[in-house]
C-alpha cells in the first residue's frame, strides 16, 4: 500500500551517484533501516555504506528490477536520475517521490508550463527550434538573455549568452542539436531557496530560508538565516506552499528564487530531490534535511523544524585542502564533512564545512578572512545555471 509505514529492519533503496547518497544512507541506517544501493560506480562511498550493493548501468533493466524487488521503497537522491528509470522501478516497488515531478523538473519547458499554469512569476522565455526563432523572439525577451536546451544536465556546454545582436549567430550550431528556450536574464540581488519536506498526506514542513552564492555555476556558499525582510520571507513561503501543494511528490524538495533590487521574486527552478543548499541544516536546525526525507518517505511523523543558530556552509574543493590545514587547527566553530571518495577517483568537490557564529555576518567574515576563496569572490550573474552535484568524473 502507498501509505504503508516502514519500521526498523525495512529496506530503503537509494539510486544515484551524487554525494547525497552516502549521507542519506548513513541517516537511514542510524534510524534502523537496511540500505540497498544501485549505481554504476563501485567506488562511490554509498556502496561502502550500503547493506546491499547492486552495480549496474541505468539501462540494465534486469539489475534494476532485481534492485527494486529487494526494496520496500526506493528513493532517488538527486535530480539527475532519469525519470524513465523511476517509472520502470515503480513497476516493482514503491517510489514515494514518484516520477511526475522529476520528469517536469528535468525539462525546462515542462517546468515552466507547470509554473505558468499556477500563475507563478518566472523569467520571460520563448521556445526555440531554429535560429529564426531566436531573431524573432529577441524583441520580446530583450538583451541580455540566455539560450538553454530544454533538457537540464548539460551545464554550460550547450548554452549561449546573448548580449547583443551579433551574438545570435553564435547560436547556429546549438539550435541544430534540439529544442531550446531563450530566457531573459534577471538582474537579481539575491538568490534564495527554501527546502521543504512534503508528507504523503500533503502536509508541508519548511526549513528556514537559505541565501545561496554560486561560483562558476556551482553552489559555493549557503547561509541561514538570510537577511531578507519579513514581507519577502512571507511571500517566499506562500509561493513555496502554493507550488509544493500542486506537486505529486513525497519527500524533500527545494524551490529556488531570484530576488531583484526592487523586491520582485522570480522562481528559478524546482528540485524534487535533496539539494546541497540543505547541507546547512546539519547544524542550523534541530533536524537535518536527510532525516526529514527519510521520515517523509517512511511515513513517520515529521518534527517541526526549529532554527538553532546562524550557520554558513562552504563547498570544499580538492584544491582547497592544503590551505584548509591552518583553519583545521584554529577554528573550534567549524565542522567538516568529507565525501570519502577514494584517492583514485577524479572529483572536484571534496566535501563541505559548516561555520557557526552568533550572526551570519560573523560567520561569513570569518570565512572571507581566511582568503582561501578570495579568487572566486565575484558572483557570475549572467548564466545562473542549475547546480549538478559533483561526483567522480566519468570517461
Amino acid at each position: 500500500m502507498d501509505n504503508e509505514v516502514l519500521f526498523p529492519g525495512s529496506t530503503i533503496g537509494i539510486i544515484g551517484d551524487s554525494p547525497n547518497g552516502i549521507m542519506l544512507a548513513e541517516t537511514a541506517k542510524k534510524m534502523g533501516f537496511q540500505v540497498a544501493a544501485f549505481g554504476a560506480n563501485e567506488a562511490n562511498p554509498i556502496m561502502q555504506e550500503a547493506d546491499l550493493r547492486i552495480i549496474g548501468t541505468q539501462d540494465d533493466k534486469g539489475k534494476l528490477q532485481d534492485f527494486a524487488e529487494r526494496c520496500d521503497i526506493v528513493t532517488y537522491e538527486s535530480e539527475s536520475v532519469p525519470a524513465e528509470i523511476i517509472a520502470f522501478l515503480e513497476r516493482f516497488t514503491r517510489v514515494p517521490q514518484g516520477k511526475e515531478t522529476l520528469e517536469n523538473a528535468q525539462d525546462r519547458l515542462l517546468e515552466r508550463a507547470f509554473l505558468e499554469q499556477i500563475n507563478i512569476n518566472i523569467a520571460p522565455y520563448a521556445t526555440i527550434v531554429g535560429l529564426d526563432d531566436v531573431y524573432q523572439s529577441i524583441g520580446s525577451i530583450g538583451y541580455p538573455c540566455v539560450l538553454k536546451p530544454i533538457q537540464k544536465g548539460y551545464g554550460r556546454r550547450r548554452q549561449q549568452v546573448i548580449k547583443k545582436q551579433s551574438d545570435i549567430s553564435k547560436c547556429a550550431d546549438l539550435v541544430d542539436l534540439g529544442t531550446f528556450i531563450l530566457e531573459a536574464w534577471i538582474p537579481y540581488e539575491k538568490e534564495l531557496s527554501v527546502v521543504i519536506a512534503k508528507e504523503a498526506n500533503g502536509d508541508l514542513n519548511m526549513f528556514p530560508i537559505v541565501e545561496n552564492t554560486y561560483h562558476n555555476h556551482q553552489l559555493h556558499q549557503s547561509v541561514v538565516k538570510s537577511d531578507v525582510s519579513p514581507e519577502i520571507k512571507a511571500e517566499i513561503q506562500r509561493l513555496a506552499s502554493d507550488i509544493s501543494s500542486k506537486l505529486n511528490y513525497v519527500g524533500i524538495l527545494e524551490i529556488a528564487f531570484f530576488l531583484t533590487k526592487s523586491g520582485t521574486l522570480y522562481v528559478k527552478r524546482i528540485v524534487p530531490a535533496l539539494h546541497k543548499a540543505g547541507y546547512v541544516f546539519d547544524k542550523a536546525t534541530n533536524v537535518s534535511m536527510f532525516e526529514q526525507h527519510i521520515r517523509a518517505i517512511a511515513h513517520m511523523p515529521l518534527p517541526q523544524v526549529k532554527f538553532l543558530q546562524p550557520t554558513a556552509v562552504v563547498t570544499l574543493c580538492v584544491e582547497d585542502m592544503d590551505e584548509l590545514r591552518t583553519q583545521w587547527i584554529l577554528k573550534d566553530n567549524w565542522y567538516y564533512r568529507f565525501y570519502r571518495y577514494p584517492k583514485t577517483a577524479r572529483i572536484r568537490e571534496a566535501g563541505y564545512l559548516i561555520a557557526l557564529a552568533d550572526t551570519v555576518e560573523a560567520a561569513i567574515q570569518q570565512i572571507d578572512a581566511t582568503g582561501i576563496w578570495s579568487e572566486d569572490s565575484e558572483k557570475d550573474k549572467i548564466v545562473p545555471e542549475e547546480t549538478v552535484t559533483d561526483g567522480p568524473e566519468k570517461d
